[in-house]
């Protein structure tokens, strides 16, 4: 067997082997999948809202500064002052909350952490999943877990609109166990929020942590466009320079 084909068949094998394994969690909850838009500006802005409001106030975002965030997301700055910034920061400071590391410990068993890039290290299917699984149990310490993160420390922020959910993992007939999924949770008290809404609202929160984790992807994405159209010009200019070049050599 060729070196070439020896390294072809290892490839395939890696794909095969690491491919499964991606479309779960490392609590062995099965991802649910969520198609991440970031041209979608006013999705954007609900998301920072929703980050704002419900994260901030545990979860630092050092890598980011409000007024970065409003300019990318045309966000005005008393706008910023008046819903997403809150205590003494100013518009130029970035995301972070007075929280030291004793405290948060102390509080949660462990720093809360921060949110920057989230995104980039779990992926937008986690966390779309992981928003949408939480569920009662009387044994945790906040009163509740989660199919994606077992034994979760955090609570579930976003109870008041979701509501709260019972895990119902029934058994099958030939006496086999099923690993839980979304489909196994039951509402057992409405929130604020249909289940259609909360939807979105994850969707647009997991919006914003994915630009937030590179946000100079929307401008890359512009560029882009202009990069390939040069690239194309230039491309023909070449070609037509070298037709003349090589026109009386033969």
């Amino acid at each position: 067997m060729s070196k070439t084909m020896k390294r072809a068949l290892y490839f395939i094998l890696t794909l095969t082997l690491v491919t499964p394994v991606t479309a779960f969690a490392a609590g062995g909850a099965q991802l649910m999948h969520m198609d991440v838009d970031l041209s979608d500006r006013e999705s954007l802005q609900r998301g920072a809202r929703t980050f704002a409001n419900y994260c901030l106030s545990c979860h630092a975002a050092s890598y980011m500064r409000y007024n970065r965030m409003g300019e990318d997301l045309g966000i005005a700055d008393s706008v910023l002052n008046e819903n997403f910034i809150f205590g003494d920061a100013k518009v130029g400071d970035t995301m972070t909350v007075p929280i030291d590391k004793a405290a948060g410990e102390r509080y949660w068993g462990v720093l809360p952490p921060d949110l920057s890039v989230i995104a980039r290290s779990r992926g937008p299917d986690y966390l779309y999943t992981y928003f949408k699984t939480f569920y009662v149990d009387d044994s945790r310490p906040f009163g509740v877990n989660n199919l994606v993160v077992k034994n979760v420390s955090m609570p579930h922020v976003l109870w008041s609109m979701q509501g709260m959910q019972r895990l119902d993992v029934s058994d099958h007939k030939d006496g086999t166990h099923h690993a839980p999924t979304y489909a196994d949770l039951q509402l057992i008290s409405p929130g604020t929020q249909s289940e259609e809404e909360y939807d979105q609202t994850i969707k647009d929160l997991v919006n914003y942590l994915v630009y937030m984790g590179e946000p100079v992807k929307l401008y890359r994405s512009k560029i882009g466009i202009w990069v390939m159209l040069y690239l194309f010009i230039f491309a023909a200019v070449a070609y037509l320079l070298k037709k003349e070049y090589w026109r009386d050599v033969h």
